[in-house]
């Protein structure tokens, strides 16, 4: 049997988006991150949920309060987000995989990737 827990955060970045070729005015956002993650049940449990806000407030602290253009070629939501779980995916424990992130740009834009 597998088992999911799934953590919630926020942090406020700001960004200027590249669209064709041109980038948006800088602007901030409050970003909403969803993350889940899922394994085998050891002990009733599939990993601590301390542990799991640990490691995504390790990666959070590198993007919170910043301006993402310095950071990332292109700070688009979806870029993001697929940063953000290339560095979950490295830093989970053994056996406990990462099964989806999800990331609010706002209240009304967002961005889902299921793996």
């Amino acid at each position: 049997m597998k088992a999911r827990i799934v953590e919630r955060f926020k942090f406020e970045a700001a960004h200027a988006v590249i669209i064709e070729g041109k980038p948006e005015e800088v602007h901030g956002h409050t970003f909403r991150l969803e993350v889940a993650v899922e394994g085998p049940l050891k002990n009733g449990y599939v990993m601590d949920f301390l542990e799991l806000r640990g490691i995504v407030n390790e990666i959070i602290g590198k993007l919170d309060h910043r301006n993402l253009n310095t950071l990332f070629e292109n700070p688009t939501t979806e870029n993001v987000a697929l940063w953000m779980a290339e560095e979950l995916k490295k830093r989970l424990p053994e056996g406990v995989r990462l099964q989806r992130v999800v990331l609010w740009e706002g209240e009304e834009n967002g961005v889902e990737f299921e793996f």
